[in-house]
């Protein structure tokens, strides 16, 4: 981690990672890039789905290959880059037939490694491969949800999925979340973590920086009016006025209670739910 010198308060209890140790890259492979634009919390039709996001940095795509479908054909790592769509690092490869890519680079990745697609490739760092041949307790990032859908699952910075049962032509996986799932065994996944473990550390310090990020002001629903909040409203400090935490729009949220629908499609998928609350971090 990098540290700075106090010279302000906010500088004070700032942190952020030392790409030094880790990039090897300045400027991306101009043909993999592209302008874009950003949602900025808004779905197609221009409402509002997510609050406290717009603003920030102009930023420059980055064409990522999740679907992998060049298989059988080693590839080899040129440069490990940083990419500000995301919070793991990306690697620029190039495939023994001369096409280049960019992938999501796992931890202890670096420049001259290699790696293969394929269902006959070993169990080693980077490779990809149907989760029925991995082994169990293996852990995998990257992960299908359908086979030749492309990754979903396991993309975060220092993410692992673990691989911790084979049953009836489909995998359990233990999320990050602590919830265990079953996805199909036809499935592909890459073996070992996302790079860039040190994100969870770092300190944003001020909110300039979040700002940067393109991340708005969260302001308390206890501080607002009831027009605007169910928490809102009354003389001076007030509790919320109801057992259960909301958004503003009066959905629970927070505190360990449940908002997944109860007829979700992948329900039937779900093993053991995730731990939330209190006891989480409890075996």
């Amino acid at each position: 981690m990098k540290t700075y010198k106090p010279t302000t308060a906010s500088r004070r209890g700032m942190t952020g990672i030392n790409y030094r140790e880790f990039l090897t890259a300045s400027e991306p492979l101009k043909s993999l890039t592209s302008g874009f634009k950003r949602d900025v919390g808004r779905n197609s039709f221009g409402r509002l789905t997510v609050r406290h996001k717009g603003g920030g940095h102009k930023r420059l795509f980055r064409d990522v290959d999740f679907r992998y479908n060049k298989k059988d054909v080693p590839a080899k790592v040129l440069t490990i880059e940083y990419d500000p769509n995301r919070t793991g690092f990306i690697a620029l490869v190039q495939y023994q037939d001369g096409e280049k890519r960019y992938v999501l680079a796992p931890k202890s990745m670096k420049v001259g490694d290699s790696f293969v697609v394929s269902e006959k490739a070993p169990v080693k760092m980077g490779n990809r491969m149907p989760l029925k041949k991995i082994p169990v307790g293996t852990f995998v990032y990257n992960v299908e949800l359908k086979p030749g859908n492309g990754g979903k699952l396991g993309r975060s910075a220092g993410n692992y999925i673990e691989v911790v049962a084979q049953d009836a032509n489909y995998t359990h996986l233990k999320m990050p979340s602590t919830e265990i799932r079953r996805v199909h065994e036809e499935c592909y996944a890459c073996v070992g973590e996302v790079s860039n473990d040190e994100n969870r550390l770092v300190n944003i310090g001020k909110a300039g920086r979040s700002r940067w990020l393109g991340i708005r002001p969260t302001v308390r629903g206890t501080a607002m009016n009831p027009v605007d909040h169910p928490h809102g409203g009354g003389e001076g400090r007030q509790g919320r006025g109801s057992r259960r935490q909301k958004t503003s729009y009066g959905k629970p949220t927070g505190k360990g209670q449940k908002s997944r629908r109860a007829k979700k499609y992948s329900n039937i998928f779900i093993v053991s739910r995730r731990k939330v609350g209190k006891g989480k971090n409890k075996k």
